[in-house]
């Protein structure tokens, strides 16, 4: 790889590797070679297989594609088992050996399996593919059509985009989140606030997060329109990375320069931070959990990509254990993947729920995609998912509200939206929480 000497964010080094120059600027448009391709059973096989049949091709490098069920997990009706079958048939056909069949959500799944690394440029078939960029590789979601491109040609062409800079220092309070910070984004920023651009996060307290907290960062950029979420590289993230058995490489060039010129520059004080809901019926529609009042809720929803990882489960817990839902709330607990939920059954953490008199479902994509059950008629409910778009998780009737997983856990106790900091403080000191 010949490096430039002219400064370039993180963004523009990637796009300039994939493309094979040793320089890119935004506004050019320039063809990049795939490293990777991740599809899933509701917009994979059943919609390209068609295109690639007519297109009279293959697979452009099988090692390269990684196929993964979790919408349509598990099958209920005959339309749904004859997308496994598509899925598995497709899988077979094509010698895919990075099959995950049933094992979570395509988001999860790729990199607790080792598949991404920083410097990548990876495309996925779901709108929430920007979570890979909290692993510093440019990952971006694509409908069908561009990816049976990709799949029978390795190539794809991109506009390079300016790049977004969010800084987050100091340290966040207890009981604040990266959906919080991405709650607070999305009513500071708007939908599209990130336009076409790549969005970089970073500061003191983003290097403080765990790397499944990133990974909601990332995820969530496409709420604020960003085409995908960079955070650079660390320690944390080799770590992560190493643990899933494979190598993170050198990480040393995957950062921005310093000087590197970006469109927009936003700086926030983590401490300032509170818990944040957003009302329906969009992350848009955000504001500090205090000012939802006391909203009555039926439906509690701890699952999704941004909200029943590991790390959520955790936090989830924490407030949770030795409490019971409501009577007038249904509780349900959604694993991401099934390795996170064997690692908190490890840990005790699937007996509170339990015990809390939850409803464990599948791990998959879930009420959150409006599959495997929906919500009822007039239902309202608090969810940990990344969004709460009218009928999305059933009726048009149903109200979502977006917290995150200690809010919704909290709200889960209490019957109503409530602040979690309220359960999280220490009992020996009760001076209450001002927000």
């Amino acid at each position: 790889m010949i490096v430039s000497s002219t400064p370039m964010t993180l963004a523009e080094k990637i796009i300039a590797r994939a493309s094979g120059r040793t320089l890119v600027r935004p506004g050019e448009i320039v063809t990049c070679t795939v490293d990777l391709a991740m599809i899933h059973d509701s917009g994979g096989p059943r919609r390209v297989k068609p295109i690639l049949e007519r297109l009279g091709t293959g697979l452009w490098d099988a090692d390269k594609v990684v196929l993964i069920t979790d919408h349509y997990v598990p099958a209920h009706n005959d339309e749904t088992r004859q997308i496994a079958d598509i899925t598995r048939t497709f899988a077979a056909n094509h010698r895919i050996k990075h099959f995950y069949d049933g094992l979570g959500i395509c988001h999860i799944v790729l990199p607790e399996r080792g598949h991404l690394k920083p410097g990548m440029f990876v495309v996925g078939g779901d709108s929430h593919s920007p979570t890979g960029g909290a692993f510093g590789a440019y990952m971006f979601g694509i409908g069908a059509t561009e990816m049976a491109g990709v799949l029978a040609t390795g190539d794809i062409w991109v506009r390079v985009p300016e790049t977004i800079a969010i800084e987050w220092n100091g340290t966040f309070n207890r009981g604040v989140t990266a959906k919080d910070v991405m709650l607070f984004l999305c009513g500071c920023l708007g939908m599209e606030g990130g336009g076409y651009q790549a969005v970089e996060y970073s500061g003191t307290a983003i290097a403080g997060l765990p790397m499944q907290e990133r990974m909601t960062l990332s995820n969530m950029t496409a709420e604020i329109g960003g085409q995908t979420g960079l955070i650079a590289p660390d320690d944390t993230t080799a770590a992560f990375i190493r643990n899933a058995g494979a190598d993170p490489g050198d990480m040393a060039y995957w950062h921005s320069a310093a000087d590197a010129a970006v469109s927009e520059r936003h700086s926030f004080n983590a401490s300032q931070l509170v818990p944040y809901v957003a009302a329906p019926h969009s992350p848009a529609n955000s504001a500090p959990v205090g000012e939802h009042g006391n909203t009555a809720i039926t439906v509690a929803y701890i699952g999704a990509c941004t909200g029943a990882k590991l790390a959520d489960l955790r936090m989830a817990a924490e407030i949770l254990r030795g409490h019971k839902a409501a009577s007038s709330v249904k509780l349900i607990v959604a694993p991401a993947s099934r390795r996170d939920q064997q690692t908190a059954q490890d840990e005790g953490l699937m007996q509170v729920f339990e015990d809390a008199g939850a409803e464990i479902f599948p791990n998959a994509c879930g009420i959150c995609a409006g599959y495997g059950g929906t919500l009822n008629e007039d239902a309202v409910c608090l969810s940990s998912t990344a969004r709460n778009f009218k009928g999305r998780m059933g009726p048009a009737s149903a109200q979502v509200y977006l917290g995150s997983p200690y809010t919704v856990a909290a709200s889960a106790i209490t019957g109503h939206i409530s602040d979690p900091r309220e359960f999280l403080y220490d009992a020996s000191s009760r001076k209450g929480i001002s927000s």
